[in-house]
């Protein structure tokens, strides 16, 4: 197996030796485009008998739509998708919806960074259909690679839609001409280019082992399309033909757009509303035809593409006549807006779809978009609200995107939150800037300080000029931040460690668990043994997994002590038990703990639905943990929650137990449950499988969880959180009982009021050796578990609705008719909980 960009330079060579085995040549040829070789080595086809040059713009002189406009049809930004759906769908294209942008149904990636992202890996392996085929589809996409390019170039974003042209076709009913043939019209015809302004270049692409001929689309010297073709994969045998032909078609709208109207920058074509506030805003001097003599060149300040870009400044500055320092005078303010209003779009969909920012994995990235609005802020003292241009991006996008207007306040609240953290930072990191820059400031400490303290280099430029030294911030400096996060992983769930050296004939193991929770006593036979594990052809023994662990029983009398699952074999771990292969054997699981399992398992959906409801669309599952003495849960918040918060969530859990509506539990085949219920049912984590267990708590929650639940709501019985807390960065953990273990929550209580009762009187009588006594259990017992009491006399600790008891021996002695009247209000505050 060779690497993927190795391979792609060994199959380009291969598909310019014979191209008209890899390309729609027959169609190129119909349509009049020859085939000819640029110097800079690309065979390319032009209509244009003249033209000796292909389409890139190093070779065609840069962005030349912007001098000389080619096509005579414009589109706005929203038009574009709105042409394009309706062209593609009268040649049999189903365009669907776009797909969250945070990929929650991948390991792999945190969010969608192209159309093709929808459908891997379970469409293009051919485990799944898709849900049209083939379809076009306007993906919104996050890419963080080009930070410090956004704005300076003019044309780079962190966020865009890539509009997909996709199919997925058996070998037999594969026709690469025809799907070729539609996208060549979309450009000559929906567009409305020339044939002599459209070049096409051959190429070919390699990824995770498939790989196939390629052709991109160029017209005035910018690209408009490529248009993959996923034929082959590697293997140990050598390449073969893929059983299923992959087309993989992107478009940028956003560039398709600025194209069709040769004006102006990408920024001003992909949100005009938010750049006309933007302006008003700021009174930033705009010259058009500085701007358009300014961007062909931009490209040369491609923070990837040079060695020093310090030096290519200086080389534009010289190209537009003018100085270095008025060169970045007109620029860079320029470019701090751009960034302002690109940022401000990606936060608001990714957060709109349930991201949030923070310090961990794709969060971190959104926070360094965030915090880059925020310095650029800062730095031109601007009165920008990231809110509005928010609210500004969302009106605009409606007609294409009208979810992300529905969750535009959420949206406000974690900006605010975020913005009120990052002055925190600020003012928390002054002292430690001035300590930092009395020494010498690398790049690596600059990262550090933001990284560790939230510091932007802004700043510590700022302190450095008060104390006469000179600091550079590197021009991607944004990007060495991101990529330091690249790998970092966000892990919460509690997952069996143990690997077990398995045999395939003894799979796959059929469950008996995922119809009934309570089916309890079952025969069943051996099909393998290894040390202590026992291997059944079928079981309704729960393995530890998703977070619930496993269950205990006995097979044939003996104890069974764990349960864990490798692949679809399942294993029981048995005391003192000699088997054979073919043994039949009688199982009974133990009735207790089961139901108290299936009680939290369920519980934990229920509070998932809750917390959503009140805290808002960016809650999900980040984690979860379901024991016998309590769960926990966790989820992507931004901030602790408030005791009001809880109370609701509690509150609004009771009421769906108290309803006691049906848990239902079937399968359904991946694509189907995705179109019917959405990506949210992927909670905690991607689900593997051509099918997924959908456990769907009727009107209110639903899920893909392979785990024990209750049929009904009512069987949960109450459910009480018990404390919350903040863990990490972004995320809250949730702790409560369900059922049985609830009950022993409201024993506990139940006693502490009968222990205040006696604590009373001891007060009331002056007996402070008894008072003491109970005082301090009563301490002790604050400090565990029963954080729910209160006293008028506290301390609030990391935002839990719990406190810790203040009051000492000594103000017992000394202000006995305050713990009295104290006391007095905690039996009454017990008892109305107890009563509902």
């Amino acid at each position: 197996m060779i690497p993927d960009k190795q391979l792609k330079k060994q199959f380009k060579k291969e598909t310019s030796n014979d191209p008209e085995k890899y390309y729609a040549v027959k169609t190129l040829k119909k349509e009049g485009f020859e085939r000819k070789k640029c110097e800079c080595g690309t065979y390319f086809y032009t209509h244009n008998k003249t033209r000796d040059v292909c389409g890139d713009p190093s070779c065609s002189g840069g962005f030349t739509f912007l001098t000389k406009k080619i096509t005579k049809k414009e589109m706005t930004y929203i038009e574009t998708w709105k042409e394009f759906s309706k062209f593609f769908n009268e040649r049999k294209y189903t365009p669907i919806e776009r797909y969250t942008v945070v990929a929650r149904w991948r390991e792999d990636t945190d969010f969608v960074q192209a159309s093709i992202y929808d459908f891997q890996p379970y469409v293009v392996n051919g485990s799944i259909e898709p849900p049209a085929n083939p379809l076009v589809v306007p993906q919104f996409c996050l890419r963080f690679n080009d930070v410090d390019n956004v704005g300076i170039t003019m044309s780079h974003n962190t966020g865009f839609v890539m509009i997909g042209q996709h199919s997925f076709q058996k070998k037999e009913n594969w026709n690469q001409e025809k799907v070729f043939k539609d996208l060549l019209d979309w450009f000559l015809i929906g567009v409305g280019i020339p044939k002599d302004e459209l070049i096409l270049h051959e190429d070919a692409w390699a990824g995770g082992g498939n790989f196939g001929p390629c052709m991109e689309f160029f017209s005035g010297g910018v690209e408009l399309g490529n248009q993959v073709y996923m034929l082959y994969e590697q293997s140990e045998d050598g390449n073969k033909e893929l059983d299923l032909k992959v087309l993989d078609m992107g478009m940028g709208q956003e560039r398709v757009s600025w194209f069709t109207q040769g004006k102006g920058t990408m920024y001003d074509i992909a949100f005009p509303p938010v750049i006309k506030k933007l302006r008003e805003k700021t009174k930033i001097k705009y010259d058009e035809e500085f701007i358009k003599k300014y961007i062909p060149h931009a490209a040369y300040l491609n923070i990837d593409e040079t060695e020093n870009v310090d030096i290519e400044w200086k080389k534009v500055a010289t190209k537009l006549n003018i100085s270095l320092e008025e060169l970045k005078e007109q620029i860079l303010p320029l470019s701090a807006l751009y960034s302002i209003a690109e940022h401000s779009r990606s936060l608001l969909v990714a957060i709109s779809d349930g991201a949030l920012p923070s310090n961990v994995k794709g969060g971190y990235n959104l926070r360094t978009i965030l915090r880059r609005a925020l310095s650029f802020i800062d730095k031109y003292e601007w009165n920008i609200n990231l809110g509005e241009l928010c609210e500004l991006h969302a009106q605009y996008l409606k007609p294409q995107f009208p979810e992300l207007t529905k969750n535009l306040e959420h949206v406000k609240k974690i900006l605010s939150v975020e913005k009120q953290k990052y002055e925190e930072s600020k003012e928390r990191g002054k002292k430690l800037v001035e300590k930092a820059v009395k020494k010498e400031i690398t790049t690596e400490i600059m990262i550090e300080l933001y990284d560790s303290h939230g510091l932007n280099p802004e700043e510590i430029i700022k302190e450095a000029k008060k104390q006469g030294k000179k600091i550079k911030m590197p021009e991607n400096f944004y990007t060495l931040v991101t990529e330091k996060h690249e790998q970092k992983e966000q892990k919460t769930q509690t997952k069996k460690k143990e690997t077990i050296p398995v045999k395939e004939e003894w799979g796959p193991t059929k469950i008996l668990y995922y119809d009934h929770w309570d089916y309890l006593d079952f025969k069943s036979k051996v099909v393998g043994t290894m040390d202590e594990y026992i291997i059944l052809n079928e079981t309704a023994f729960y393995p530890t997994s998703g977070g619930q662990i496993h269950d205990i029983g006995t097979i044939n009398g003996k104890e069974v002590i764990d349960v864990i699952k490798q692949g679809n074999i399942v294993l029981h771990k048995v005391k003192d038990i000699k088997l054979k292969i073919g043994d039949e054997v009688e199982c009974k699981i133990d009735f207790n703990r089961r139901q108290q399992l299936a009680q939290h398992h369920s519980a934990t959906h229920i509070i998932t639905g809750s917390a959503k409801r009140i805290l808002g669309n960016h809650v999900w599952q980040a984690g979860a943990s379901k024991k016998i003495e309590s769960s926990r849960l966790d989820i992507t918040h931004y901030e602790q929650l408030t005791d009001e918060e809880i109370k609701k969530i509690e509150e609004l859990a009771n009421k769906i137990v108290e309803e006691n509506r049906p848990i239902y539990k079937t399968f359904m085949k991946r694509n189907l449950a995705e179109a019917k219920y959405s990506t949210r049912i992927y909670q905690g984590g991607a689900v593997p499988g051509k099918e997924l267990r959908i456990v769907n708590i009727e009107g209110f929650d639903v899920e893909a969880c392979g785990g024990t639940h209750l049929d009904l709501t009512g069987d949960i019985g109450h459910i009480k959180i018990l404390r919350t807390s903040k863990i990490q960065d972004g995320i809250v953990r949730i702790e409560f009982v369900a059922g049985a273990a609830a009950e022993k929550e409201f024993e506990k209580e139940r006693n502490i009021i009968r222990e205040s009762e006696e604590l009373l009187e001891c007060t009331k009588h002056q007996i402070p050796k008894r008072a003491q006594e109970l005082f301090e259990k009563w301490k002790k017992a604050k400090k565990g578990k029963l954080e729910k009491f209160k006293f008028e006399t506290q301390e609030k600790t990391n935002g839990n609705n719990g406190q810790i008891i203040q009051q000492t021996a000594e103000i017992l002695k000394t202000q006995p008719e305050h713990i009295i009247k104290t006391l007095k209000r905690f039996k009454e505050e017990i008892n109305n909980k107890i009563k509902k």
